[in-house]
């Protein structure tokens, strides 16, 4: 527990929670389906930072790497030999802009969860969340021109995909 004890003098876990705790919870409901797996997903992702306790840059840095380490707990749990069910969204998670018609946002976020990962996490974190393709690089580990091809390479598979589907 002194990782705890440390994490109390440099992050107050609690602010972290309420700024992200929503954005992790539909990170992880994307990958999973299921409120109670989100909710289980959400809780080890916070249980991560307090275990491995860090400094944030700055609000996005902290959502981003949140965001990162949610995604591959997900990723994790999706991979596990248990996990054979599939569970449809409900109304009330929100993931797009409200403006556009549920069958529009349906049918997009059904080709956005079809898409190979390293597409699905740029896709996520740059429309979703709002980062910018430097951020976006920082926290996936690879070049700024990296993140920005897989942006246009995931645009023309959801382009295609839902041509396809339409």
């Amino acid at each position: 527990m002194a990782g705890g004890a440390q994490l109390a003098a440099t992050l107050d876990i609690e602010q972290v929670f309420r700024r992200n705790a929503q954005a992790v919870y539909r990170v992880c409901y994307s990958f999973l389906g299921s409120a109670a797996d989100a909710e289980d997903a959400t809780q080890a992702t916070f249980m991560r930072l307090i275990d491995h306790p860090r400094t944030f840059e700055d609000d996005g840095h902290e959502r981003a790497w949140l965001i990162t380490v949610a995604s591959n707990l997900c990723r994790d749990i999706l991979k596990s030999a248990a996990r054979t069910r599939t569970v449809a969204m409900p109304e009330g998670v929100e993931y797009v802009d409200e403006r556009a018609s549920a069958d529009q946002v349906d049918e997009t976020v059904e080709a956005v969860m079809r898409l190979p990962e390293k597409y699905k996490d740029v896709v996520y974190l740059h429309y979703y969340e709002g980062m910018p393709t430097d951020e976006i690089a920082r926290v996936v580990g690879s070049p700024p021109s990296t993140v920005r091809n897989r942006l246009r390479d995931a645009r023309a598979l959801l382009r295609k995909m839902l041509e396809d589907d339409g």
